[in-house]
């Protein structure tokens, strides 16, 4: 794409979970980052959250997930950024999501898993890293 300027992510809370502290942690240390950072807010559906994405030309789309839904959320993430043509848009998440599942959440295309307690600071280096690339490709 050729695209400069900042890394641009898109923090969404997929589903019915009503907690977003953890998510808005995130969107403040991406933004204290230098990121530009779009937070679509509580019970949005994935084909809010990919609209969003393509919308706002985001590198990335963090998803913040407490619910216990992460597997079809998260598949329905993946499936609708490939249908739209926009796989280019890495996909990472984090939120109460068991270990055994983080293996199969790769394999359906989530670059990344956080899991409770993991430092801002790695979040936003995993997303330097990761999202910059695919930024300047």
């Amino acid at each position: 794409m050729g695209v400069s300027g900042p890394i641009r992510v898109v923090v969404a809370k997929p589903g019915l979970d009503g907690h977003d502290r953890g998510a808005k942690v995130i969107a403040r240390a991406l933004r204290d980052a230098g990121m530009e950072v779009i937070y679509t807010g509580l019970h949005q559906t994935p084909e809010q959250i990919v609209d969003t994405a393509i919308q706002e030309d985001a590198d990335g789309i963090g998803l913040s997930i407490l619910s216990g839904a992460h597997m079809t959320l998260c598949a329905k993430i993946v499936e609708l950024l490939r249908e739209r043509d926009a796989e280019d848009i890495v996909v990472f998440g984090g939120g109460i999501i068991p270990d055994d599942d983080i293996p199969e959440l790769k394999a359906l295309g989530v670059a990344e898993i956080f899991t409770p307690g993991t430092p801002t600071h790695a979040v936003v280096s995993w997303v330097e890293s990761h999202l910059r690339a695919g930024a300047t490709a």
